[in-house]
């Protein structure tokens, strides 16, 4: 099991445990969908936490599952996940410690809330290897600003957590160590309002933040497919990685 869940008091807790830096493959990919699928008719589910065991939230999709022949099957994975969770009727809460990093990243901006200690960093690294974040690049723009999505994307940067809360990419910034009790009090906070207009006003919420991004994600989706794959970059950019040595672009 890479995906712990524990339920009480109304909230799912979600752990991302698959150490050292919680980093997605296919099949923790697909016992996080299950888990997804599960809450979304569950009446005893009022907010889901999603965390990551250790000293990352998580550095994203494992780089072995970008090549040509399994990215059809991550993307959809990783989209899966991503639709699931804007879907779900609960609010969804991305607690952040340490590296929140590419498809991690995606992952934590697809929830209602980000929560991260002040210790904790952003990036979308996936420039350095010779290919792009599809759903930062679907939904950044229009949720952080044209020039700060391209800062993240286009650079690979990292951000720090002050940043991160300065751009509107993370909800809070808690002290270090500090992560539960931020979280429990944003849980106390949300506890105190009605269920039922909770969920109607989220509902409406994320239907105002999200009317373009079906489409953005799926033209995001089909350039990656179309014209990325068909880079030598794309390729030498992965195979650098693995072999632990800096890319030699061909710039085609």
């Amino acid at each position: 099991m890479t995906i712990l869940m524990q339920e009480r008091d109304r909230v799912a807790w979600i752990t991302l445990d698959r150490p050292p830096l919680n980093v997605l493959n296919l099949p923790m990919l697909a016992e996080f969908r299950a888990f997804l699928d599960s809450f979304r008719a569950d009446p005893a589910i009022d907010h889901i936490v999603i965390r990551g065991a250790g000293r990352a939230f998580s550095a994203g999709v494992d780089i072995k599952d970008h090549t040509r022949e399994k990215v059809p099957a991550m993307l959809d994975a990783v989209h899966g996940i991503i639709r699931a969770l804007l879907a779900l009727p609960q609010v969804t809460i991305a607690a952040v410690s340490g590296a929140c990093l590419g498809g991690g990243v995606e992952l934590a901006s697809a929830c209602d809330f980000i929560l991260a200690t002040e210790d904790s960093f952003f990036a979308t690294p996936e420039i350095n290897v010779g290919c792009y974040p599809p759903v930062a690049l679907a939904r950044f723009p229009e949720q952080l600003g044209y020039r700060r999505a391209a800062d993240m994307i286009l650079t690979g940067r990292r951000f720090t957590a002050a940043e991160a809360l300065s751009i509107g990419l993370v909800t809070r910034v808690v002290p270090a160590g500090k992560l539960d009790e931020g979280v429990e009090e944003l849980l106390r906070e949300l506890a105190s309002k009605s269920r039922a207009v909770l969920r109607i006003a989220l509902k409406g919420l994320r239907e105002a933040s999200l009317k373009n991004f079906p489409a953005m994600l799926k033209r995001s989706e089909e350039i990656y497919l179309r014209e990325l794959l068909e880079t030598e970059d794309v390729e030498e950019g992965v195979k650098a990685f693995l072999e632990k040595r800096p890319p030699q672009w061909s710039h085609r």
